[in-house]
């Protein structure tokens, strides 16, 4: 190769960021809930590569991720303070994994809408803990070293968030089960039909809105049986006949994409488990939609 050809060390650092950055978008997505934080992290990340001294760098996807995991921690750390602040039930914001299959490539683990309304309930270091450790498989031994804490210790860590989400969760349904139930709930829904919610919502179901103060939903979770189904039946006539449905995926789940004029009004997801439908969530935020619509329209 003649001189001329050469590969300039960024060429060859921008060649190791692209091919690492869906990994570190997954990381920083599960860690955060938000694709515009994971973002964020993945850009400051770059940033920090191409300012780096790499010619001591031995492995630079461990390094990316490690670089990656300390900023997502703290981003969780602001972005908790930023959620308290924020008007009504946060949810995740949603991924069209239909689209984007990439951000659930390594494992489908630590994705879905309710995991990472769980995984919120952690502190950062236990999320990023248990999200490597879950989702991408990584050694204890390397886990500890990301964290900057022992081998012990990052086994507490991954423990406690496992029983954390053993306690709130129960064992899931079959892919052909939740969408089999996600359907009949979406007619009896639409249908204000109080007799077919009660057949397949649990006793405990909550359902959140996040409409972030935007909208009309409901500014606190809607909890039981009883209240949620009359809630649903309530809510009917107002919202379901002026409803466009379309089918579509939410990190790696079945969901329905509600639109009304043209524009998207809500991402309708569920949580399944034997017991029936245990949790219902509306993403309402223009925010959050917005994103969704646009991979729509491509």
């Amino acid at each position: 190769m003649d001189a001329g050809h050469d590969v300039s060390p960024l060429d060859t650092a921008t060649k190791q960021f692209v091919a690492a950055r869906p990994r570190l978008f997954g990381i920083a997505y599960r860690m955060l809930g938000s694709a515009v934080e994971a973002e964020d992290v993945c850009q400051e990340t770059w940033v920090r590569w191409q300012n780096a001294d790499r010619t001591n760098v031995v492995e630079p996807v461990a390094f990316l991720t490690t670089v990656a995991t300390r900023l997502a921690i703290n981003t969780a750390q602001s972005a908790r303070v930023r959620r308290e602040a924020y008007v009504g039930p946060w949810l995740p914001e949603p991924i069209d994994t239909g689209a984007d299959p990439q951000v659930g490539a390594e494992r489908t683990e630590a994705v879905e809408m309710a995991v990472l309304l769980l995984l919120e309930k952690l502190n950062p270091v236990e999320r990023a803990a248990y999200v490597l450790r879950e989702a991408f498989d990584y050694p204890y031994r390397e886990l500890a070293d990301i964290l900057e804490t022992s081998e012990a210790n990052t086994r507490q860590l991954v423990s406690r968030a496992r029983k954390h989400l053993a306690t709130e969760r129960r064992e899931r349904v079959s892919r052909d089960e939740h969408q089999r139930l996600l359907k009949v709930f979406l007619t009896a829904a639409q249908t204000g039909d109080l007799k077919s919610l009660e057949q397949v919502l649990a006793a405990d179901v909550v359902s959140y809105s996040d409409g972030g103060g935007v909208r009309g939903a409901s500014r606190i979770p809607v909890v039981g049986l009883p209240h949620v189904s009359r809630y649903l039946v309530a809510f009917a006539p107002r919202f379901w006949p002026e409803a466009d449905i379309r089918w579509v995926e939410a990190n790696g789940r079945p969901a329905v994409l509600v639109r009304s004029g043209g524009n998207a009004v809500a991402l309708l997801t569920v949580d399944v488990s034997a017991e029936g439908i245990d949790r219902i969530m509306w993403v309402m935020n223009p925010a959050k939609l917005a994103p969704y619509m646009a991979s729509l329209d491509n």
